[in-house]
């Protein structure tokens, strides 16, 4: 997965053996590796009868830092040289590059997320694994590339941003729920169709990455164009893709797109992180039963045949399309709720499949702690 790193570990010997033992025999439950093979615990110390460990986690996962720290305290109960745990948790994100492509300056990873076909809830699935990226602790940008039809500036309710540019050279970004976002919605009037041509398009794209200036980023998402045409090839290839996604819906139509697209990024060597089932089900109001409006299993179907991981099953739910019609996003609209924990599951699994499916150009230097 990555280059095995030392442990800074002053313990002494025998304790230290028992303590490696069983931390390592705590399994990541996205990574699938001991915490120690994982290369997650990076130092142990002792004061006094107090247990010391350093956790820095190569994907955002916040939300789970009480749980695993729970689950470390308990398989540290039983050592009689240890009255009380103490976690230091923190990230430690990789930056990862597929092909050779030059990375951003400011951006550590880049997430494409695709569908084959329009109409399947792409951009919808992009702006929440943004926030759901987010709110799990990393730091994260948006790039709306669907150029004929820019939707992130409505999503994230920054429509009526206007690009700025401090150095005449490079535009701003805008902000919005804490993520930034640059689209070519921000420069195309209301009712004003960009009428370009495929390879024009997928320049103008390509500038507008370049020349957009990010702040520093563990993830940028790219909401791709639906699709596997020219402007498609144009970003695999120009920007230094990491990973890409693919939303699907369970029916057969679209998951016969879905594979296209998962063709496409293997053509140009992008590891595809996995597949998002979205519409999977609907829930009724009335009794509760599932239902399956567009059938079910396409996505864990197409998932099997191309060997990736199935990233998750979303409902159609009216709520996601109202949230993000006016500008507030389910991950930040309704935090606790089912929907928002869905995304943000996705978002673990996206980040820690594109350690597990890239190799690493370097381990972070950074370290961030909670």
């Amino acid at each position: 997965m990555t280059q095995e790193t030392a442990i800074r570990n002053t313990l002494p010997e025998s304790l230290s053996h028992v303590v490696l033992a069983r931390l390592d025999a705590l399994e990541d439950p996205e990574l699938n590796q001991g915490l120690v093979s994982a290369n997650i615990v990076r130092s142990l110390g002792l004061d006094g009868r107090c247990l010391q460990i350093g956790l820095a986690y190569p994907y955002p996962c916040q939300s789970q830092y009480r749980d695993r720290v729970m689950s470390i305290t308990q398989a540290m109960a039983d050592i009689e040289a240890i009255d009380e745990v103490e976690c230091e948790v923190g990230l430690a994100i990789p930056a990862i590059t597929a092909g050779s492509v030059a990375a951003l300056p400011t951006i550590r990873n880049v997430i494409a997320v695709g569908s084959g076909k329009g109409g399947v809830g792409k951009s919808t699935t992009a702006v929440n694994l943004a926030l759901a990226l987010a709110a799990e602790g990393a730091r994260v940008g948006v790039l709306d590339a669907d150029i004929y039809g820019p939707s992130i500036p409505i999503m994230l309710g920054c429509s009526d941003f206007e690009p700025s540019s401090v150095d005449g050279k490079t535009m701003e970004p805008a902000f919005a729920h804490g993520v930034a976002a640059s689209s070519m919605g921000f420069m195309v009037t209301e009712g004003n169709a960009a009428v370009w041509r495929g390879p024009m398009a997928a320049g103008a794209l390509v500038q507008l990455v370049n020349e957009t200036r990010w702040p520093e980023l563990d993830y940028l998402v790219i909401d791709m164009p639906p699709g596997t045409g020219d402007i498609q090839l144009t970003l695999s290839q120009k920007i230094p893709v990491s990973g890409a996604v693919i939303v699907t819906t369970p029916q057969e139509i679209a998951t016969a797109d879905a594979r296209k697209g998962i063709t496409m990024f293997n053509k140009v060597n992008i590891p595809v992180l996995g597949i998002v089932e979205n519409m999977s089900y609907h829930i009724c109001h009335n009794c509760g039963s599932k239902e399956h409006p567009f059938g079910s299993g396409g996505g864990l179907a197409t998932a099997k045949r191309y060997n990736v991981p199935l990233l998750g099953e979303l409902p159609l739910d009216l709520s996601v399309r109202e949230h993000v019609d006016g500008g507030n996003p389910s991950v930040v609209a309704e935090p606790e709720g089912a929907i928002a924990e869905a995304y943000r599951a996705i978002a673990r699994k996206t980040a820690a499949a594109l350690v597990t499916r890239s190799e690493p150009q370097s381990l972070a230097i950074e370290i961030t702690t909670d």
